[in-house]
């Protein structure tokens, strides 16, 4: 049970930004931990970190605009799933589970990445620029997520937990808003007689 909430942390991370977490866990848990990362434990480590510090420091610095935030974003959605389930594998392999474990945590994790990423981009078309504050917050807890999975797997498991659930609720929010818009008799179909765009 710890295990998946470990790799649930670090999976959430990966909802987040894609290269920062896997930088944090090269930096700080250095080569151990590094040879259980799928993927870039076949790559030399010197090569592999300068590759995420580059593209760490442009997530951290294009995000703050909102042209870059769009190009991000679509990066983001494409590579967060492979991302999430690498760091899903790597949390289950550094506990030692079996191999069919390590293959199903990467499932997971790669699902809730993509959930994760997915939110983000609803919120930042429908909010049209995000402030800021919150773009500095996901940094922050996108690197919280990273540490607890390894230090507090309890708590970040749970952390994570509740971004699926405020996910799930946006979702359906967005929904409600989005079916409501529509005149009375068109409820099945809201985008009947819309001039605006979404």
């Amino acid at each position: 049970m710890i295990e998946l909430l470990a790799a649930l942390s670090a999976s959430a991370a990966a909802g987040i930004r894609i290269a920062l977490p896997l930088l944090v866990i090269g930096l700080l848990y250095g080569g151990a931990l590094w040879s259980q990362v799928p993927v870039l434990s076949h790559i030399t480590p010197s090569i592999a970190l300068g590759i995420l510090t580059f593209w760490s420091v442009a997530e951290l610095i294009i995000s703050k605009s909102r042209l870059g935030q769009r190009l991000l974003q679509a990066i983001e959605l494409l590579f967060s799933p492979f991302v999430g389930a690498i760091l899903g594998m790597a949390v289950a392999r550094a506990a030692g589970e079996p191999s069919w474990l390590i293959w199903l945590l990467g499932g997971v994790g790669g699902l809730l990445a993509l959930v994760l990423q997915l939110v983000q981009l609803g919120w930042s078309y429908r909010l049209r620029r995000v402030p800021l504050w919150v773009m500095f917050a996901q940094d922050t807890l996108c690197v919280l997520l990273v540490l607890f999975a390894f230090d507090a797997p309890s708590q970040g498991g749970l952390i994570a937990l509740l971004l699926l659930w405020l996910a799930i609720r946006s979702s359906k929010e967005w929904h409600r808003w989005y079916r409501s818009q529509a005149k009375p008799g068109a409820r099945g179909e809201p985008r009947r007689y819309k001039q605006e765009p979404d």
